[in-house]
């Protein structure tokens, strides 16, 4: 659930109903000429149409504020050869703006598609690194979001990742120090060496040791300044057993998960974190191991501190574990479309870093999910009952 197609309309959004600019500024031009035409020989109007390129320039595309930039000074031409005078510092006024005005609207314009090409190549890294969870894994079913902070074309550091072992599912959620390509690289690093020591090592301590050891040794081999010094991963390691109602955990300087069971939200604490990953050997490591329950139906909220550090106009940060004992979703997806769609109104649309989080739900143990369950769309969160276009996603 990738959710940063904003970015393609900024064009769009700041081209607005050219044809009506055009209508309206070809009447304006129109409008000042004839009446330019019935004024005294001592009266001249034709200053006014300084004004078309101008105004038009922050409305209109390049193409056709250089269209009005030619009407205008024709009329303006046209003016003088009616009248039969000739005010050259007028002329030039004009011709000198309208060619300021077309230029400059140009360049304004190449840099907004720019952007946005950048926004795309972004975009189409990031999903290439960090694809959406699987809807089901096992006894399990889980969403996941992705909302990339706005400004320019920065690529952040969240990542995520789910792997099945033979006994259970195995997750990680962390966030790369830092933005840009560095920490791109970090992140695509730690998600591979995840997945392939997910499967091999026995716990999920020796897993942690293994990723630490491996952010590290990555950053040394890094030719980059930036790389070494971003080199370290803030990281929750998860572990849900199929054949038991619980999940372990070793938190490596993450916020901590979040934990809802009917209405209630329980922050589950490590009780000893470690330092993030990549850091382990500044101080004398061990990676502790948490158990806590998770029983049928709980709803299991992973999450990067760009969520709850995300500030409204006011500076104040979103709270997260207070706004979970509001809501009434009880299916991952519908709570994560509730979260994100909450969490951008707070902020007012725009985030100043990028946030992950990842909604995990475990079903009964025989298999049978809760007709509720049962009535929603995995991959949108709405009711069966309307045709979302997702239903094959279900067989």
């Amino acid at each position: 659930m990738h959710h940063r197609a904003r970015s393609s309309l900024v064009l769009s959004r700041t081209l607005p109903q050219p044809r009506s600019v055009l209508t309206v500024a070809l009447l304006f031009i129109l409008a000042i000429t004839l009446i330019d035409l019935q004024m005294p020989g001592s009266v001249h109007l034709g200053d006014l149409l300084i004004m078309v390129p101008v105004l038009t320039s922050w409305y209109a595309s390049s193409r056709v504020t250089s269209l009005l930039a030619i009407v205008t000074v024709s009329a303006l031409v046209a003016i003088f050869l009616v009248r039969q005078c000739v005010n050259p510092p007028q002329a030039a006024a004009l011709l000198v703006t309208s060619v300021a005005v077309v230029i400059a609207r140009y360049l304004t314009e190449h840099g907004q598609r720019k952007l946005v090409q950048l926004r795309a190549v972004a975009e189409a890294a990031q999903r290439a690194i960090l694809p959406p969870l699987p809807h089901r894994l096992g006894p399990l079913r889980l969403a996941s979001t992705y909302l990339a902070a706005e400004d320019e074309a920065r690529i952040g550091g969240d990542l995520y990742a789910a792997v099945r072992t033979p006994t259970g599912t195995r997750l990680i959620i962390g966030d790369v120090r830092g933005k840009g390509l560095p920490a791109v690289g970090t992140a695509a690093h730690t998600i591979s060496t995840f997945r392939d020591a997910a499967r091999r090592l026995t716990t999920l301590p020796e897993l942690a040791a293994y990723l630490d050891s491996s952010v590290r040794s990555n950053a040394s081999e890094a030719v980059s300044p930036e790389q070494t010094e971003e080199a370290f991963v803030t990281a929750t390691l998860l572990e849900i057993p199929d054949a038991e109602p619980l999940v372990r955990s070793v938190t490596c300087g993450h916020p901590p998960p979040l934990l809802l069971r009917a209405h209630d939200v329980v922050t589950l604490e490590a009780g000893q974190p470690a330092p993030p990953l990549g850091l382990g050997a500044l101080v004398q490591t061990t990676f502790h191991l948490d158990t806590f329950a998770l029983r049928a139906e709980d709803i299991l909220l992973l999450y990067t501190d760009g969520a709850i550090e995300a500030r409204n106009t006011d500076g104040e940060f979103y709270p997260l574990a207070k706004r979970l004992t509001h809501h009434n979703h009880r299916h991952p997806t519908a709570l994560l479309n509730h979260l994100r769609g909450d969490l951008l109104n707070h902020v007012g649309g725009r985030l100043d870093d990028d946030a992950a989080l990842i909604a995990i739900k475990r079903q009964p143990a025989d298999g049978t999910a809760p007709s509720v369950d049962q009535s929603i769309c995995d991959e949108c969160g709405v009711s069966m009952s309307f045709d979302c276009g997702h239903a094959a996603l279900l067989t």
